[in-house]
């Protein structure tokens, strides 16, 4: 599999689980919920959504169009790139909220129920653009020999995760989330 598709098995993942942080937020709106929880959906978000996809395109496929003549800063990477840091602010407040005292106050529980939304509307409406604009034009763009670059690097990285047992813990911690939210 190569990179621009393993991303995008990712991307799958990461919608799963954001769907059930939207299924959380609102158990927390009507008074449910708790901080370890929520600790859960942010070491899902941070190490997997984050440390882990996000790396893989900042540092592997954008610097290589970058290479190949992309800008940085604006067009598609700079939007990417600001809905990554977009993203990170709502996962901020996330945290803010798991590190107030319990129990939550009502002003907590609305300021997690607006970012848990704000981040998974963010975070759909972005893969949108990565799986159906930014990666078509990587795949249509990039000369062989980055791709195979970018290729090579990224399965190194799954690898090193795989191996070290980031990367499978990740994904039982992302499947058991997905799997708290569906109806018994």
């Amino acid at each position: 599999m190569d990179a621009i598709e393993t991303l995008m098995a990712e991307h799958q993942q990461i919608l799963a689980a954001i769907d059930a942080l939207e299924g959380f937020a609102g158990e927390v709106r009507r008074g449910g919920g708790d901080a370890a929880e929520l600790g859960r959906f942010i070491t899902f978000i941070r190490e997997y959504a984050d440390a882990h996809h996000h790396a893989k395109e900042e540092d592997l496929l954008f610097t290589a169009m970058v290479e190949a003549g992309f800008s940085r800063d604006s067009g598609p990477i700079g939007v990417m790139l600001h809905d990554h840091a977009e993203g990170r602010q709502h996962v901020g407040v996330l945290a803010a909220v798991a590190a107030a005292p319990a129990p939550w106050s009502p002003a907590d529980r609305e300021r997690l129920h607006a970012a848990a939304l704000g981040y998974a509307d963010l975070l759909r409406a972005h893969i949108q653009k990565e799986d159906g604009i930014l990666y078509p034009m990587a795949e249509a763009r990039l000369p062989a020999a980055l791709r195979a670059r970018v290729d090579a690097a990224a399965a190194a990285h799954d690898a090193r995760q795989a191996t070290s047992g980031v990367l499978p813990r990740l994904e039982a911690l992302g499947a058991a989330l997905v799997a708290r939210a569906r109806p018994a």
